[in-house]
């Protein structure tokens, strides 16, 4: 890796960004199961 930290211990920015796009992924799931259920009320 380029950066200088220690292996296997990304920078806090790239952490923070992994953990953000796990949240919204979850949320995008979440969200298109509920409209799922939701369609198929109708």
């Amino acid at each position: 890796m380029l950066w200088s930290d220690p292996e296997n211990e990304p920078p806090k920015e790239m952490r923070d960004m992994q953990a953000m796009m796990r949240r919204a992924g979850m949320i995008l799931a979440f969200a298109m199961v509920l409209w799922m259920i939701v369609s198929g009320i109708r």
